[in-house]
């Protein structure tokens, strides 16, 4: 309703004044009540971000698009990570005025240089809901969607085991922090070095193909770590899910694009970013009861789980390459009329 720039701009401004707030605050209160704000206005941008390069990308070029947005992302989460550990040593303070002027600098950038990309054209869905307006009703009940969005989830529940249940585990196994601290630097110096090179390995081959193979590889990283006990066998682990995961971005991202009516690209995306806080949520919650039960074998349930879902990309793959020639379909005699008008 709002248009990609303004969600944007909002977002952006919002999070920076609250950031600002934080850094003075020191009642418990006033700090979750903020914390809580942040969490509403940094969820904002993401969908918003992938439905403006959807509306603006050639569909040809769009998996090198979401490419470059993965590797933009991890890159500065490598950089962040770095600023923010000598930040906090010298003050936390600083630390949160610093992340506040950085998010202004951004929503400046967004003023001056993002025009807004939504056009208002009547919604091409998938089917007719009887007397609702399409809206958010229809990406929760696409099921060609919601399956997607399903594997989708059981990967963010893969990928959230290196931060949530994986430093238990090295704890488990004598490791020191900084062993983790090398694991997880390891993933992150691979995606910014070979992550550009991903979308020319992947074009000959069918989205639904490359994601069972990098799920795959993921539960095949993971499900290592039931043998793992030294930082040897963690770090090769990693490179496999890693590899796994770097596979996974394009396509998954260039998938729930292509799967959305264009009207209705904000809300489909909504809807599929909530895999991944739903993840952050499951993973460590049913994670930490696996592994004080279940011990190392906690990794083989991981690993299952990635195969599960690399079975199910290739089972649903064909349904939703049907869906999605369908919608493009649609929207070429919709063009076709518009033009004729």
């Amino acid at each position: 309703r709002w248009g990609r720039r303004a969600t944007l701009l909002a977002a952006h401004l919002a999070a920076a004044g609250l950031m600002a707030a934080l850094a003075f605050t020191t009642h418990l209160a006033l700090i979750a009540v903020l914390a809580t704000l942040v969490g509403v206005a940094h969820s904002m941008p993401s969908p918003a971000f992938v439905a403006a390069i959807v509306d603006v990308v050639p569909e040809a070029r769009r998996s090198r698009a979401f490419n470059l947005q993965f590797w933009a992302f991890n890159l500065g989460m490598a950089v962040a990570s770095l600023l923010a550990g000598i930040l906090a040593e010298a003050s936390f303070t600083a630390l949160f005025l610093v992340d506040a002027g950085a998010t202004l600098a951004a929503a400046v950038v967004i003023a001056l240089k993002v025009p807004e990309t939504l056009t208002r054209r009547p919604a091409l869905t998938p089917r007719a809901v009887a007397g609702r307006r399409p809206g958010l009703h229809t990406a929760l009940t696409d099921r060609t969607f919601l399956v997607f969005v399903g594997l989708t989830f059981l990967l963010a529940v893969l990928t959230m085991q290196t931060s949530t249940i994986m430093p238990l585990a090295m704890r488990e196994d004598g490791l020191r922090p900084s062993a983790y601290g090398l694991v997880v630097a390891l993933g992150g110096a691979l995606i910014v070095v070979g992550q550009l090179f991903v979308p020319r390995l992947i074009e000959p081959y069918r989205k639904s193909s490359v994601l069972a193979v990098s799920t795959g590889l993921m539960a095949l990283g993971f499900g290592a770590l039931t043998v793992a006990d030294g930082l040897p066998l963690y770090l090769g682990a990693a490179v496999v899910w890693t590899v796994g995961q770097m596979l996974a971005a394009p396509p998954n991202a260039q998938i729930n694009a292509d799967l959305a009516p264009p009207e209705l690209r904000a809300r489909y995306q909504s809807v599929f970013y909530l895999t991944f806080p739903a993840a952050s949520f499951v993973a460590p919650a049913l994670g930490g009861l696996s592994l004080e039960h279940l011990g190392e074998r906690h990794w083989l349930v991981v690993g299952a789980l990635g195969l599960v879902a690399a079975a199910g990309h290739l089972l649903a793959g064909p349904r939703r390459e049907r869906r999605v020639a369908a919608l493009r379909a649609e929207a070429q005699r919709a063009g076709t009329v518009g033009s004729t008008r």
